[in-house]
C-alpha cells in the first residue's frame, strides 16, 4: 500500500489547521522550530522530519477535536508520547500537526481487587509503578526507557520482563482511542476474557497511531512478589549463553527475566556502571515468587548454566544489589556509546524461534567481526530477542553504507530463520521494507485494507508501516 494519495503535503489544509488551532488551544498550540524539531526527533539515524505545529492536550475530547479539525482538511496527524520509539514513529513526512499528549498524564482508576488500572497515554512506567507500590502492585513491562503507556501500547512494545510476563498485547485489556474521523471508541469492556466480536484492543495495541490515537489504556496488574532474587553468570561464549537460555526455557524454570550480554558489552558496562563483572558473555537473570520457590529456582538455573561451562554464578536478594545490576543493564545504551564517543547508535531489534538463537547470535557476531564494525549485542533471551547496536561514525559514508548493510543482512537473517525483523520495537519508517518480506504481499494487502477501511484519507500517521 502506497501512502494512500496523500503523496504530497496538503499546504492549503495545514494553513488553515494552523490558524484554526492557534485561536482554539493559544499557547498550548506551538509552531516554533525547536520545539517542531523536537517532536520530530527520532534516537536513530533516520532524518528529522518536523511536523508544522504542535498542540498539547488535555483530554480525549479535546484529541477528538483536533482529529476533526485535521480530518476536514486532510491534513495528516502524528502522536506523540514521550519520544522515545526507534524506528521513525513520529517524524511528520507529509507535515501535519503532533498532537502531544504528555500532558494526559493521570492514573484514572486502580482496582487492587482485580488487579487492573485505568490510565491516560501520558502517564510514563515509572509513574505508574511508583502510583502502584503502596497497594502492593506493579505494571511489569519494561522496555527500559522511561516511556510512555500510550506509545507502548502503540507499538506493542516489551522488554526485560516479557519472558515470564510477556508483551504489552498481553497486558491490555482495552483501550479508548479517537478514530480518524473524530469518533471516540473502547474496544471492550473490563473483563479479563471476551469473545463478543472482532478483537479491536489487539487491533489497537501495535499499531503505532496509523489507525487512530490511544487515550485511554485499561492495564492487567501484578502483585509485588514475595520474594524476589537476581543473579549474574559468565559462559566462555555467546553460543554457550544461548544454549543455556534454552535449557531454562524447555525445563519449564519460571525466570522473570534472563538477559545475555555479549563480552565487549559487559566491557562497556563496567566501565560505565563502575562495575567489575568478568569480561565475557553474561546472563543476568532475576526469579520472582516465595522465598523457597526463588531459592529453588536460583539453585535449579546453577546447575542448567553449569552444564554449559557458566562461571562465577552468583545471586542476591538484597534489594540493594538487585537494583545495582538492573539500573546498568538499563544503563547498557549509555555504556555502549563510550566505546565509541562521538559516534551513534543504531540499534536492531529481531527476534528468533528460542531453538535458533545460538545460532543467530553466533552469526551475527561473526558477521560484524567480518564488516569491521563495532556492534555490542544485549538480548532479551527468554523470547529470542535481540539488539545488535551499531556504533556508527555518521561522518564516514563508508562506514554508514556498512552499517546499513549489516542491519539489512541481520533482518534478512532472521526472517530466514521464521523470525521477525522487529520484536519490540516496531516498523515505523525503518523496517518498512522487510515488512513484506517477513508477512507476503497478500498479508500487507488486507493490512491496507483495514487502513484504508477506517482511515480512507491516510491521515492517521502517515507513511508508517506501509510504504
Amino acid at each position: 500500500m502506497a501512502d494512500g494519495g496523500m503523496q504530497m503535503r496538503n499546504e492549503d489544509g495545514i494553513a488553515a489547521v494552523l490558524g484554526v488551532l492557534k485561536q482554539q488551544f493559544g499557547e498550548r498550540f506551538q509552531t516554533g522550530e525547536a520545539i517542531r524539531a523536537q517532536h520530530g526527533h527520532t534516537t536513530t539515524w533516520i532524518a528529522n522530519q518536523m511536523p508544522d505545529g504542535v498542540v498539547f492536550a488535555q483530554s480525549t475530547e479535546e484529541v477528538s477535536e483536533i482529529v476533526k479539525t485535521c480530518a476536514a482538511r486532510k491534513v495528516p496527524i502524528i502522536a506523540f508520547g514521550t519520544g522515545t520509539s526507534l524506528e521513525g514513529h513520529v517524524n511528520a513526512p507529509l507535515g501535519g500537526i503532533s498532537i502531544d499528549v504528555s500532558q494526559m498524564d493521570k492514573v484514572l482508576e486502580v482496582n487492587a481487587g482485580d488487579l487492573d488500572c485505568r490510565v491516560q497515554p501520558g502517564v510514563t512506567r515509572e509513574a505508574l509503578n511508583t502510583h502502584l507500590r503502596d497497594q502492593g502492585l506493579f505494571f511489569p513491562i519494561d522496555p527500559g526507557a522511561n516511556a510512555s503507556i500510550g506509545g507502548m501500547t502503540a507499538t506493542r512494545a516489551s522488554g526485560t520482563n516479557a519472558v515470564r510476563y510477556g508483551t504489552m498485547k498481553d497486558n491490555v485489556i482495552n483501550v479508548e482511542a479517537v478514530m480518524a474521523d473524530g469518533s471516540i471508541i473502547r474496544t471492550a469492556r473490563r473483563a479479563k476474557k471476551t469473545s463478543a466480536g472482532y478483537d479491536l484492543t489487539r487491533l489497537m495495541v501495535g499499531s503505532e497511531g496509523t489507525l487512530g490515537i490511544i487515550t485511554e489504556i485499561t492495564l492487567r496488574l501484578q502483585g509485588i512478589p514475595e520474594a524476589m532474587s537476581a543473579a549474574r553468570c559468565s559462559f566462555p561464549s555467546v553460543e554457550a549463553a544461548a544454549r543455556t537460555v534454552m535449557a531454562v526455557i524447555q525445563y519449564g524454570l519460571p525466570v522473570a527475566r534472563i538477559e545475555l550480554l555479549d563480552a565487549s558489552m559487559v566491557g562497556a558496562v563496567n566501565n560505565y556502571s563502575k562495575l567489575e563483572l568478568p569480561v565475557s558473555p553474561m546472563l543476568l537473570l532475576e526469579f520472582h515468587g516465595s522465598d523457597a520457590g526463588v531459592a529453588e529456582q536460583a539453585e535449579t538455573f546453577g546447575m542448567l548454566a553449569e552444564e554449559e561451562g557458566g562461571t562465577g554464578y552468583a545471586a542476591t536478594k538484597t534489594l540493594e544489589e538487585r537494583n545495582k545490576l538492573w539500573q546498568a543493564r538499563h544503563d547498557a545504551y549509555w555504556a555502549m556509546l563510550q566505546l565509541r564517543p562521538g559516534c551513534d547508535a543504531v540499534a536492531s531489534d529481531v527476534c528468533v524461534p528460542i531453538s535458533r538463537l545460538a545460532d543467530a547470535l553466533t552469526q551475527s557476531e561473526a558477521k560484524a567481526t567480518e564488516m569491521g564494525l563495532v556492534a555490542p549485542t544485549v538480548s532479551h533471551a527468554g523470547d529470542g530477542n535481540f539488539h545488535a547496536t551499531v556504533l556508527v561514525n555518521m561522518e564516514d559514508a563508508a562506514e554508514v553504507a556498512k552499517a546499513k548493510e549489516f542491519i539489512s543482512w541481520l533482518n534478512d537473517m532472521a526472517i530466514g530463520m521464521e523470525g521477525t525483523c522487529t520484536g519490540e520495537h516496531g516498523i515505523g519508517q525503518g523496517k518498512r521494507p522487510y515488512l513484506v518480506r517477513e508477512l507476503g504481499a497478500e498479508t500487507l494487502a488486507v493490512m491496507g485494507a483495514i487502513k484504508k477501511a477506517l482511515d480512507p484519507d491516510n491521515i492517521m500517521n502517515p507513511g508508517k508501516i506501509f510504504m
